[in-house]
């Protein structure tokens, strides 16, 4: 396919699959507020929220700060009850044949399923609210100098500040991890949302995330969403070291390599070999790799790479939505060995789209390197 229809492609490809659920949804959810609500009533809660994210992407881009961020929390939890009203009903479904085969309990099993859906939004809601979980790592890194066993750092991924998530929840988050007092922080892609005009006036805010040795950060796809020039340019007037398919020595004896995020790459086309080329400029050493999206970790450990750390997935997020995830992402969320290299995913530390987390709660690592005999 011609890179110019790629992203065409994908946005009519998203668009379809939103008016799919939301049809089912008001077809089945339709059927049983009929005698309590009009045509016309019904007709008009369907176009509100079959408008609702669509809208709140445009306006996200346009509107002021106060009605973009109004639109987006609509339209956004509109679309995490939509995906759970979507699994439960046709569940009931599925179970009932449409209701010819139980029509008797049809009705019954779509409400009992209608509230099932409701009431996990709103526990997810509930758990979004949370601050992330932080989960702790020790990597036996080999080759490491003895001298830097027990060397720390913080690993933050898909923040996704914007309209949201903004100032006061990053300020929380920044304090959490300079309480921690790790010796670098690495944030592995997506800080950016979807708008980097509206995350820019939280440089101030970002340029507080000091560390010893560094802050590191490599793009997500997001980032390209937003614009990735901008978005780089960002995180570098934030005092970061933003890793661009190349390798910086952290301390004599440790490399850190990152690449821009290969999702994003493929969607726009790019087949380059951006993880072994990044692992090239790699001298002698063990070395640690920044990966957004965790794809070509056996490439990567192939390449020398003994750490890889990567976000991207959420772990779905929203219950079940993991199991769809993990089609295209395997590595889905933890730690993982793959060909004698270790691999972390990081669930993600804010949130994407609802402000929602079903059973998969935000987190951030503490990872604690320990020396081991050469590789």
């Amino acid at each position: 396919m011609p890179e110019s229809l790629r992203m065409p492609v994908f946005i009519a490809t998203v668009l379809l699959v939103w008016t799919a659920m939301n049809a089912y949804v008001f077809w089945r959810v339709g059927s049983l507020v009929a005698p309590y609500a009009g045509p016309w009533s019904r007709r008009s809660a369907a176009i509100l929220l079959w408008t609702s994210f669509p809208l709140a992407r445009i306006f996200d881009r346009t509107a002021p700060a106060g009605l973009a961020r109004a639109f987006d929390w609509f339209g956004s939890t509109w679309l995490g009850v939509l995906f759970l009203l979507t699994v439960f009903l046709l569940a009931a479904d599925i179970l009932t044949g449409f209701g010819r085969l139980w029509p008797a309990v049809a009705r019954p099993l779509r409400i009992a399923a209608s509230l099932a859906a409701v009431g996990l939004s709103a526990f997810a809601m509930f758990q979004a609210l949370r601050p992330p979980v932080v989960v702790e790592h020790e990597v036996s890194l080999p080759g490491l100098p003895p001298e830097r066993d027990g060397l720390r750092f913080v690993v933050i991924s898909d923040l996704h500040l914007g309209t949201i998530l903004g100032e006061r929840w990053l300020g929380d988050l920044v304090d959490r991890i300079e309480a921690l007092r790790p010796d670098a922080v690495f944030v592995v892609g997506d800080l950016v949302d979807g708008n980097v005009r509206r995350v820019e006036p939280l440089r101030p805010v970002l340029s507080r995330l000091r560390a010893p040795l560094g802050v590191f950060a490599v793009t997500g796809n997001h980032e390209y969403y937003a614009g990735l020039e901008r978005s780089v340019r960002l995180l570098r007037d934030a005092g970061f070291t933003v890793l661009r398919d190349e390798a910086s020595e952290l301390v004599p004896g440790l490399w850190l390599a990152g690449v821009d995020d290969l999702t994003a790459r493929r969607q726009y086309g790019e087949t380059d070999h951006a993880v072994v080329a990044a692992l090239e400029r790699a001298a002698s050493g063990p070395v640690i790799l920044l990966s957004h999206s965790p794809l070509d970790a056996r490439e990567a450990a192939a390449a020398g790479a003994d750490l890889m750390v990567s976000g991207h997935t959420h772990a779905g997020q929203i219950w079940p939505f993991g199991y769809v995830s993990a089609i295209r992402y395997p590595l889905q969320a933890g730690p993982y060995r793959v060909d004698g290299m270790d691999v972390l995913v990081c669930r993600g530390t804010g949130t994407w789209g609802p402000r929602m987390r079903l059973f998969k709660p935000s987190e951030m690592f503490l990872v604690t390197l320990r020396a081991a005999p050469g590789r």
